[in-house]
């Protein structure tokens, strides 16, 4: 089994733990999209206790790489719902899930059918 393989099972595994309602399909999707990333222990998370964290998720997800164009607003409120719906207490919130749960809001899993 290749290492990115074993991340993609990692991944899904976790999201079943977390009773995410992401298909297996599309977390296989995102975790090719984010490319090497997914390795770094660093990258593969997200702080939502960072402004400067979720403001980054926000320009560079949301705003290039989904191409929205909502209201700030709106998104930083998208972010901060997905943020809670990862846990609170999850200490280690995967870089995968939340973008899968942000395309899944806003109706963007058509992004990564390319």
């Amino acid at each position: 089994m290749s290492k990115r393989d074993e991340k993609i099972e990692a991944m899904i595994a976790e999201a079943k733990k977390l009773n995410l309602n992401i298909s297996d399909d599309l977390i296989t999707k995102v975790v090719i999209s984010l490319g090497p990333s997914v390795y770094n222990k660093d990258a593969e998370t997200v702080a939502c206790g960072q402004p400067a964290e979720l403001e980054r998720v926000k320009n560079n997800f949301l705003k290039k790489k989904l191409g929205l164009t909502n209201d700030d607003a709106e998104l930083d409120a998208a972010i901060k719902e997905v943020c809670e719906e990862l846990g609170s207490s999850n200490r280690s919130k995967k870089r995968v899930h939340m973008y899968a749960l942000l395309a899944m809001k806003f109706n963007k899993t058509d992004v990564y059918d390319a």
